[in-house]
């Protein structure tokens, strides 16, 4: 069973990550099958819940890359504050990916407040999206300049192609996993001892 416990684990850590693969593996080999069952399920849910995220933040981003930004009048310019509340995130957050240079918004005055211009808000909704969709800020740094200078939504499908590819073989991973942690489970289950009747 050490075996099948080690190479089990290997596959799930494929799908759910070292941690919950643990977890993962010491429920099965001291609790029920529902209980492995039950964490399974969670697992797919949250897979389920990411493709879903990404496919929202596909078409989100075709939409928002459509939308026309010319002819841009001074008071089409966001604060920080406004900003915020239309993505509904905190202003710590634009802060952040400005920071990280995701977002390149001016400023009224040297040092001062922030100022959004539609391109600015264009490229906060995306980033908004692609962080919903479990899109990390490195690989956000590289792709943002690109669409800046060059409007390749191509870039950004692509990217999200290879996230839905990353998580189908989460998702494989954690089908393929199954069936080593119900016999670990099926093997630590107790056997139902003889009753009354059998004496």
């Amino acid at each position: 069973m050490h075996a099948l416990a080690a190479a089990t684990y290997v596959v799930l850590a494929a799908g759910v990550g070292p941690a919950e693969a643990k977890k993962l593996i010491r429920v099965a080999r001291a609790g029920t099958e529902n209980d492995v069952l039950a964490i399974v399920d969670k697992a797919h849910a949250r897979l389920h819940t990411e493709r879903r995220d990404v496919e929202l933040a596909r078409d989100a981003v075709v939409a928002i890359t459509a939308e026309p930004i010319d002819d841009v009048r001074p008071n089409d310019a966001m604060t920080i504050s406004e900003l915020a509340a239309a993505l509904a995130v905190p202003t710590s957050t634009l802060r952040y990916w400005d920071r990280q240079g995701l977002l390149t918004p001016a400023r009224a005055v040297r040092g001062r407040a922030r100022i959004y211009t539609p391109a600015d808000v264009r490229d906060a909704r995306i980033v908004h999206q692609l962080r919903l969709a479990g899109y990390r800020i490195p690989p956000l740094r590289a792709l943002m300049p690109v669409l800046r200078q060059r409007g390749r939504t191509s870039d950004i499908t692509a990217a999200l192609r290879a996230r839905d590819r990353h998580i189908n073989s989460r998702s494989r991973a954690l089908l393929q996993a199954a069936s080593g942690l119900l016999t670990l489970t099926s093997s630590v289950e107790p056997q139902s001892g003889p009753s009354e009747n059998d004496e």
